[in-house]
């Protein structure tokens, strides 16, 4: 018997749309992904934002998110694209440019630095070439370089300066984002020394009334944006394979039960130390355990995955419950969503972590290098969390410095913290505009006709120490 015809469906070539190198499935699938990612930005963190915060910052912590989703679509393929995933400049950093044209956008997606050669100078891995449309890469990686920006915006949501923010977008893609993309994933000098990375308070306080009494305005809400922000992490890792493969599956698979698994161990805590579960803790441990995985989410095996929860779930919660409280410094930083901890914390753990557990087999399907394991495997493995510790540490220093300078230019030009006054009113004095009308068709709140209660008024304090927003 011949070799049976294949379907037309699944041929190439079929058209001019229909190249010899397109992969429907793989393309299907990587702009799926990326919707699933942007779905997490628009409307994920927009409807988080505008709920967990104070009632009178709903509007402008929405819309912070909503901006930097725009910003970046058009600062990414006008110039960043190309300065993260382009042609090498200097050992960080790509070559900038556009990435516009259909001649471009059209052809064979290709990552032109990711080239691995051996210590002989042989070929270890080929350049990265997906089997779909540059098109399809760009628009990918740009929401990865949104929702890095709008997570960025939860530690500075109730007094950021709005016109600085605007500001404050297109620098730090351009200066601190690309850097630490090119040099994990384009192609730059941590992607060369083999760091695995599978899929990583300035401006001024709050007011002391507002830093001591921040309640969220709609905790069911809060719930959806968390839920959307969940399920689009499996566009966020599932999509990092660059194909619709087996690793893709393990990546989907290990980060639901990380994500599970942190949640279920930080409201424990909650109801261990302080005798009631915490919604708003529930989603802190939830995004722990996300951010926790997604350096490791392909490479490591699903028993890791739990081991990543648990650790995500309560580390991340004792410095935030217990090192926070007790610091001194960590008191003067007014980190409104506690970003330090759910990301900073939990990101440096997980790519440790993702050194330790790293699996050789899943190592090899994602990227196959010789030798290439996590510590508890043997062999070179305890050399890898060592690469994972300098990594992490290049990442937060040029960060660091990058931020502060970015800030420091940006205060020369405008005020980086909101005047007291702006703070004092909220949404209606910086927009014009509020999230409720709740008492008639624009009318505003008026305690003489509508009753004593709103977010401004002192109530019988209900919480005994459950988590709530930092």
């Amino acid at each position: 018997m011949g070799t049976p015809p294949i379907p037309i469906a699944y041929q190439s070539g079929t058209s001019l749309a229909v190249p010899d190198w397109l992969n429907k499935g793989d393309n299907a699938w990587q702009m799926i992904s990326a919707t699933l990612v942007g779905l997490q930005s628009v409307p994920g963190l927009v409807i988080l934002y505008g709920s967990i915060v104070k009632k009178k910052w709903a509007v402008n912590s929405a819309f912070m998110a909503l901006y930097a989703f725009a910003a970046v679509v058009i600062c990414w393929v006008t110039w960043a694209y190309k300065m993260s995933f382009g042609d090498k400049l200097l050992p960080f950093w790509g070559k900038a440019g556009p990435a516009l044209g259909q001649k471009f956008l059209l052809n064979w997606a290709a990552l032109p630095a990711t080239t691995l050669y051996n210590s002989t100078g042989g070929l270890e891995t080929a350049m990265a070439q997906p089997y779909y449309p540059m098109a399809t890469m760009v628009w990918f990686q740009c929401v990865f370089a949104a929702i890095t920006l709008i997570l960025l915006a939860g530690s500075l949501l109730g007094r950021m300066n709005i016109k600085a923010w605007m500001m404050f977008v297109p620098l730090w893609l351009t200066f601190s984002y690309t850097v630490g993309a090119f040099s994990l994933w384009g192609g730059g000098f941590l992607f060369h020394w083999g760091v695995m990375d599978y899929s990583g308070g300035y401006v001024g306080p709050r007011l002391k009334r507002d830093r001591e009494r921040f309640p969220p305005n709609n905790v069911l809400l809060t719930l959806a944006g968390a839920g959307l922000l969940w399920m689009g992490w499996a566009g966020f890792n599932g999509g990092d394979p660059y194909a619709a493969n087996i690793d893709s599956s393990m990546a989907v698979l290990n980060t639901n039960i990380c994500a599970a698994t942190s949640l279920l161990m930080w409201t424990s805590l909650d109801v261990i130390f302080f005798n009631k579960p915490s919604v708003i803790g529930a989603v802190q441990g939830m995004i722990t355990g996300l951010v926790c995985i997604t350096p490791g989410a392909g490479l490591v095996q699903g028993w890791a995955a739990i081991v990543m929860g648990i650790l995500s779930g309560s580390i991340p919660w004792f410095t935030m419950m217990i090192v926070h409280k007790k610091s001194k410094l960590l008191q003067k930083v007014d980190d409104t969503l506690g970003v330090f901890h759910t990301h900073a914390v939990a990101g440096l753990l997980g790519g440790i972590l993702t050194g330790l557990f790293a699996e050789p087999e899943l190592c090899n399907l994602f990227l196959p290098v010789t030798n290439s394991r996590g510590g508890v495997y043997g062999g070179n493995g305890g050399i890898q969390v060592g690469k994972q510790i300098v990594g992490g540490l290049f990442i937060i220093g040029w960060n660091l410095v990058v931020t502060t300078i970015i800030c420091l230019v940006i205060k020369l030009v405008i005020p980086l913290r909101m005047p007291d006054d702006l703070l004092l009113i909220g949404d209606d004095a910086v927009h014009g505009e509020e999230a409720y009308a709740l008492w008639g068709d624009g009318e505003k709140y008026d305690a003489t006709k509508h009753g004593n209660y709103s977010d401004e008024t002192l109530h019988p304090k209900l919480s005994t120490g459950a988590t709530q927003v930092v």
